[in-house]
């Protein structure tokens, strides 16, 4: 009987081992996690996405008002700046613009048109393309959609005060040098 139990006690000291060594190695684990940050509000690209984030949020209950989506808005607000001056938008450059995929693109000009907002027209050269214009309800709806999304802007942003325009600076530097280096 001692003899079985004496086997019995290795036996539980071996389980007990197993487990502790498990235990250490998790916990192990969790110190050498491969983040470079204690908290994830210490790491600048969860905080561009948390702010992305919040800022479409409210853009986009902004603009519920008018039956928008913040891309719809993109869209519209895209092709009244590049047709601004009497310059011809297409669905290409309009994508260019706003860096949204074709397919998306397209979509949300389809959108548009149904509201009433743009109107597509065949290009003059390029008859694939298709010219894209506002229509004058959606000039209107334009600068409406606009008042609203700056005053969301301000909303968000104004607590920034004197340094705000030092962080709109920051961001177009890293804007631009992203875009230079793909």
């Amino acid at each position: 009987m001692n003899f079985l139990r004496h086997i019995l006690l290795i036996e539980e000291e071996a389980v007990a081992k197993k487990n502790s060594t498990k235990k250490k190695s998790a916990k192990q684990h969790l110190k050498s996690h491969p983040f470079s940050f204690q908290n994830p509000e210490e790491s600048i690209g969860f905080l561009c996405w948390q702010m992305t984030m919040l800022w479409q949020r409210r853009v986009n209950t902004a603009l519920q008002e008018m039956g928008l989506v913040h891309t719809e808005f993109v869209v519209l607000a895209a092709t009244g700046w590049l047709t601004r001056d009497g310059a011809i938008a297409t669905q290409t450059t309009i994508a260019n613009h706003t860096q949204l995929d074709k397919m998306m693109t397209s979509k949300t000009l389809r959108s548009l048109e149904k509201q009433g907002w743009i109107q597509r027209t065949e290009h003059q050269i390029d008859t694939r393309a298709k010219v894209v214009t506002l229509t004058s309800s959606g000039e209107i709806a334009l600068q409406k959609a606009l008042h609203i999304v700056e005053a969301r802007d301000n909303a968000l942003f104004d607590i920034l005060g004197k340094q705000r325009e030092n962080f709109a600076h920051q961001l177009r530097t890293i804007w631009h040098e992203g875009v230079k280096n793909g």
